[in-house]
Order: structure tokens, then C-alpha cells, then sequence
């Protein structure tokens, strides 16, 4: 077996006390790397549903100004909403 000397000791202390702090400054930079990933992806799917109940409400309104463009549903639309009537009508309205 091989005897450890005093100049082996030496460079094993100086290549832990170099070895230690990088590895330390490595692995905290990875763990606030890793917080900002998740933090990302976090806000990545809070978009995308804001995103799809966006893209609903445009199917919404889109659907809504085909109907505006009839005026038969204009006319029904403001007697419901309204209360407007035709010639001759009666409007009863019930809670």
C-alpha cells in the first residue's frame, strides 16, 4: 500500500476547498434555474386556458354578430329584452 504524504494531504485540502464552493455555487444557481422553470410553466398553462376561453368567447361573439345581421332576430331580440311589441300585441310580463 502506498503511504498518503503531507503533499498528498495538501493537494487534497486545496482540491476540496476549490471543489466544494463550485460545486456549491452549481447547485444553488440549478435550484433558482429551476424555480424560474416552473414558475414559466406555471404561467405557460395559466395563458394557454386564458388563452382558450378567449378563443370561446370570439366563437361567441362571432356566432352572435351572424345572428345581429338578421333582422328578424333584431326584431325578437328587442321585444325580449325591450319589452317592445308589434301592432296589436300585448306584452305580459312574468317574474
Amino acid at each position: 500500500m502506498k503511504k498518503v504524504t503531507k503533499k498528498d494531504k495538501r493537494r487534497l485540502t486545496v482540491l476540496i476547498c476549490i471543489f466544494v464552493p463550485l460545486l456549491t455555487l452549481f447547485i444553488s444557481n440549478m435550484f433558482s434555474y429551476w424555480s424560474s422553470i416552473f414558475t414559466n410553466m406555471k404561467e405557460k398553462k395559466d395563458l394557454e386556458s386564458s388563452y382558450m376561453s378567449i378563443l370561446e368567447e370570439e366563437e361567441l361573439l362571432k356566432s352572435e354578430i351572424q345572428k345581429l345581421q338578421d333582422q328578424e332576430y333584431i326584431a325578437r331580440y328587442a321585444r325580449e329584452k325591450y319589452l317592445y311589441s308589434k301592432d296589436g300585441e300585448l306584452i305580459i310580463k312574468i317574474d
